[in-house]
């Protein structure tokens, strides 16, 4: 019994460090929305330094529990069976993690000069990548209690994931249609793509959470 109980425990211990991976996936998103918000009203200023360091943060507390997490599951023999499954997801999350910090990186390096009447599409890309990492972690979360409920996330996932693929073709061609310099256009073409791709990312984890709710439910 008393092994039981401690495995009981190494069970709850473990599902609360995956939900506070998510968490963090969560609020990196979160902040990373604010980030560029600020770098469209002022550039690179001390609010965004602050909150590219706190992205930065977070992605190293994700880190380390990603790698507890791994620890867990091979130490201590925990749901063998789903192992696998949830070492996938949480490194594949973590990916979205790693774009949401180089992108930061790149705004903070590079500089790109966005001029005033393309920040309504940055802003509303941005605001649409978000929203599909935040129903991600949502869905993740879920997983680990109602796996049956994991589709209703996903489907917001890949609906937000669309609706960014269109704002990032519509702001592409805005970028285009204006008298910049090429290299300019390409510049700004490149933050677009860096942004969509976590959207794009955001997908492909949801994608692999399609596969392993259905397997816990058979």
């Amino acid at each position: 019994m008393a092994i039981n109980v401690r495995l009981f425990q190494r069970t709850k211990e473990l599902e609360g460090k995956v939900d506070n991976f998510f968490d963090q996936l969560s609020e990196a998103a979160v902040i990373y929305r604010l980030a560029v918000r600020g770098y469209l009203r002022e550039a690179i200023s001390d609010e965004f330094t602050a909150r590219l360091e706190h992205v930065c943060e977070i992605e190293a507390t994700a880190d380390r529990l990603r790698r507890e997490i791994e620890l867990s599951l091979y130490s201590n023999m925990l749901i063998p069976d789903s192992r696998g499954d949830v070492l996938g997801l949480i490194e594949t999350a973590d990916e979205i993690l790693s774009l949401l910090k180089s992108s930061l990186w790149a705004f903070s390096i590079e500089t790109p000069e966005i001029q005033e009447d393309l920040n309504a599409g940055y802003r509303r890309l941005t605001n649409m990548v978000v929203k599909a990492v935040d129903e991600l972690a949502t869905g993740c979360r879920v997983f680990f209690r109602s796996p049956h409920l994991v589709s209703s996330y996903n489907a917001k996932v890949t609906l937000y994931e669309k609706e960014a693929d269109k704002i990032s073709y519509n702001l592409k061609k805005q970028i285009f249609d204006t008298n910049l310099d090429l290299s300019v256009k390409l510049h700004l073409r490149e933050f677009v793509d860096r942004i969509d791709a976590i959207a794009d990312q955001a997908e492909d984890v949801a994608d692999r959470l399609s596969i392993y709710a259905i397997k816990r439910q058979s």
